[in-house]
């Protein structure tokens, strides 16, 4: 078909003297680009468009593309639109075709997956690769067999294939709120435009609502610059050898990554790789640090393993050898676990699962080769079987709730399936084998007096790597010893000067302290002969609380059968997951001594009665005097305050070392009695899509009582007096607009029949209830964290108890909670 007639659909529908979109004729191709469009019509959608025949082949996609590979987005061909349409961001007049908001959310290149063709599409199948710079890797578009009454309407499916760029649902669309061509927000494209609907929109009815309801606002206070320098190289922390898995929910568990030690300094485009020991190693991972620098991240430290995987699709370390010599194909892969310091903010005090929370919120999908390190919290030993039998090295443990600490320590523990060591090779001996150099390696440690012999070692070599290895051997030569060797291992040796590290696997350490069955793996550029010492498996340490839980079965929660030990037992279980949000923030305490259905009261303040473990913060009151509030750094800590008779733990919006500048907003939705359950659901959608179009990424969280928490992450940029009238404001325009839906004042004449949007919870030394805590009502239900996506499938605020600990362990660590809570923004300035 001719390219004039392709388009005549689209030019058919619009009426250019009123529309900016460009008329339907005949642009330059580009040949193989695809574009996507957030369009803000009827109904929010993105419109997909692949580049074919000369023309942009278009899709409405309902709900916007999902990196979850379970999950079909509906996806409705529309009309071909010109390639001129790549370039068209603004909006389309109210009354026009597609009147609303149009931006540039996504552009790139696409192609067919190998053996596949762009004819496939008149088939009813297209698989094809994008190159974008939010969609990524391999997709589906699957036609569905017509129903009666679509008439001509055609329903595909567009579905992501799951490889390296896979991710959860929510991940694309709920984080990306910018067009990638102007990054401003569809509010801020739509500025100089009538609103199309003011439900769960802003317009200028909006804007007019957050301008009446400006009072005097305090002047903003300047944003401080943020560091762009790729940070400097800090001392790794390491992970003592144990003898077996650690148990219990103070640790959580990552596979041991067979590889090199890394750490990954960034800002923008400037990357650095640095070595264990501190060597830059940029150039050794030009690919790797060019692929990192292309993300765009911030000034950040990372700390992870880079890898080459082997033919079975598991980190192997022959092959990394082999890939850094430049004799193999395969691509070097960084697993990141552990995020040192963030925009110049230094995160190192901070526990190690909240580290992880920032790092998986900061990598988001991350890229072909860089990739989120996931871990479990408990279960360690079922993670070790595991990696044993896909034949792994093992696994590292570490303290859920501990600081990073650059040295070795028993805060992160290594299980090795196998045992493996490093070794400095001190001398080798000749073979008299047909097509063999080398018959075996000689072995050594450093002990208390210098090297210490530690046996031959004949296999693991090849011709590839004998040959190398012979190499550097020879240009190491001496002609004695450099440690005393038995006499009947020293025969023929060629000794050499001990400088070069062998990774070995062996067995076990004989009797006489040899290794017995080793094998040669490579060697380690990375660390120094003078550094190599035995590891000897320690006993892994139990953690047993020092804080005594009295009167365990004192009966909490009546209703339930819920007694003060099993309370205990539920914050010790979810410490781990909870840490993240309650740990070194200032908290107030709802304590029920004697059980929720008698006298409780609030405490946020200690004169040390609750022990070493809960902290104090000095903190500058209205009259000019200081308050110690509490605040805890460990799941110690939180055991420690239920001993106390505590319940619920509700927290500041700031943390204690910013404690003037809130890193969150929250936006509390309490409804009216009778109101249902799905009114609440709706209005929290209704305000995650307001804040989206200003620019704002929202999570939602189950109170544990009647409502629904819309928690808005911050970076503490702005202090309490501009975050406060934000709220107040932002909340009285949604009441203005939405009358009857809304108020936004505390008065319970005008909250009948409406739904309170309790926005006083974001002024300083106000708090809100945190993630995971029990509430003191009836049955122990618990405020838990849920995607957009879940809630929808909720019934009630209530919808998990205390009873439920196993699936609120399974949950924090999926997909779809990855990254809850962590968003890196600052609020719009109004």
């Amino acid at each position: 078909m001719a390219q004039a007639d392709l388009l005549k659909e689209y030019n058919r529908k619009r009426d250019f003297a009123r529309t900016k979109e460009p008329a339907g004729k005949r642009g330059r191709t580009r040949g193989n680009s695809f574009i996507v469009q957030k369009h803000d019509a009827t109904r929010l959608h993105y419109d997909f468009r692949l580049e074919l025949d000369g023309v942009l082949k278009s899709w409405a996609v309902t709900r916007g593309p999902s990196l979850d590979p379970a999950d079909k987005r509906l996806a409705v061909r529309t009309e071909d639109h010109p390639l001129s349409y790549a370039n068209f961001e603004g909006t389309i007049p109210k009354g026009e075709y597609g009147g609303g908001t149009v931006m540039l959310w996504d552009e790139g290149r696409w192609e067919p997956v190998p053996g596949k063709s762009a004819e496939d599409l008149a088939k009813g199948h297209l698989h094809f690769i994008l190159h974008g710079e939010r969609m990524k890797g391999e997709w589906l578009l699957i036609r569905l067999k017509p129903r009666a009454g679509e008439g001509k309407r055609e329903n595909w499916l567009l579905r992501k294939i799951d490889d390296a760029y896979a991710g959860p649902a929510e991940d694309l669309v709920g984080r990306e709120l910018t067009s990638i061509r102007s990054g401003r927000t569809m509010s801020e494209i739509a500025a100089n435009a009538s609103a199309i609907s003011l439900k769960g929109k802003r317009g200028k009815t909006f804007d007019d609502a957050m301008a009446k309801a400006q009072k005097a606002t305090p002047a903003r206070a300047p944003i401080k610059g943020r560091s762009g320098k790729p940070p400097a190289f800090q001392s790794p922390q390491l992970a003592t050898l144990v003898d077996a898995v650690p148990t219990g929910s103070h640790w959580l568990h990552e596979i041991k990554y067979d590889g090199y030690r890394s750490l990954l300094s960034v800002a923008g485009s400037r990357v650095k790789v640095f070595t264990r020991t501190g060597l830059d190693w940029t150039d050794r991972f030009a690919s790797l640090a060019q692929e990192v620098g292309s993300l765009g991240l911030p000034s950040a430290l990372i700390d992870g393993e880079i890898v080459a995987l082997g033919a079975d699709g598991n980190p192997d370390f022959s092959t990394l050898q082999q890939v850094l010599k430049g004799e193999g194909k395969g691509a070097l892969h960084l697993f990141a676990f552990d995020l040192l310091s963030l925009d110049g903010e230094d995160l190192a005090w901070l526990p190690n699962i909240a580290r992880k929370e920032k790092l998986a919120a900061l990598l988001g999908q991350g890229s072909a080769h860089l990739h989120f390190s996931d871990h479990i919290v408990g279960a360690g030993e079922k993670l070790f079987r595991a990696m044993c039998e896909a034949g792994q090295e093992g696994i590292i443990s570490k303290r859920a709730d501990a600081p990073y600490r650059g040295a070795r320590t028993r805060n992160w523990l290594k299980v090795k399936c196998t045992r493996r060591q490093e070794f400095v090779i001190v001398g080798w001996t000749p073979s008299s084998a047909s097509g063999r150099s080398m018959r075996n390696i000689l072995l050594a440690q450093n002990g208390d007096e210098g090297l210490v012999y530690a046996g031959k070692v004949g296999t693991g070599f090849n011709a590839r790597n004998s040959e190398a290895l012979l190499r550097q051997l020879k240009a190491l030569s001496r002609k004695s010893a450099p440690l005393t060797v038995p006499r009947t291992e020293g025969r023929n040796v060629q000794w050499v000067r001990p400088r070069l590290v062998a990774e070995i696997a062996f067995a076990e350490f004989t009797g006489e302290n040899v290794v017995r069955h080793g094998s040669f793996l490579g060697l380690r550029e990375d660390k120094q002969a003078r550094d190599v010492t035995r590891e000897r498996a320690m006993t892994t340490p139990e953690i047993d609380s020092d804080v005594q839980v009295s009167s365990r079965d004192r009966l909490i929660f009546p209703e339930a059968k819920v007694t003060k030990g099993q309370l205990a037992d539920y914050y010790e279980a979810v410490g781990a997951i909870m840490l993240p949000w309650v740990a070194h923030r200032p908290i107030s305490l709802v304590r029920c001594p004697q059980g929720r259905a008698k006298k409780c009261f609030f405490q946020k303040h200690d004169s040390g009665s609750f022990g070493d473990h809960v902290k104090h913060v000095a903190i500058r009151e209205k009259d000019g005097g200081e308050q110690d509030y509490l605040y805890v750094d460990d799941i110690d800590g939180l055991i420690a305050c239920v001993q106390m008779g505590t319940i619920e733990f509700h927290g500041w919006g700031s943390r204690v070392d910013n404690v003037e500048k809130p890193d969150r907003l929250i936006f509390d939705l309490d409804p009216d009695e009778g109101l249902d359950f799905e009114d609440v659901k709706k209005a929290a959608r209704d305000i995650r899509h307001t804040l989206e179009d200003i620019g704002l990424v929202s999570f939602a969280m189950l109170s544990g009582g009647k409502g629904v928490h819309v928690v808005v992450p911050l970076t503490p940029d702005a202090e309490w007096p501009q975050v406060k009238d934000f709220a107040d404001r932002f909340s009285r325009a949604l009441a203005s607009t939405e009358p009857d839906r809304f108020t936004a004042t505390m008065s319970k004449a005008k909250r009948k029949g409406r739904i309170f949007i309790d926005w006083l919870r974001n002024q300083r030394g106000a708090t809100a209830v945190l993630p995971y805590v029990v509430r003191a009502r009836e049955n122990a239900p618990v405020a838990a964290p849920v995607s957009w996506a879940e809630l929808n499938d909720v019934d009630r605020a209530a919808a998990f108890t205390i009873a439920d600990v196993a699936q609120l362990l399974e949950r924090a660590g999926s997909l779809e909670l990855r990254g809850w809570g962590e968003a890196r923004q600052t609020l719009p300035d109004f």
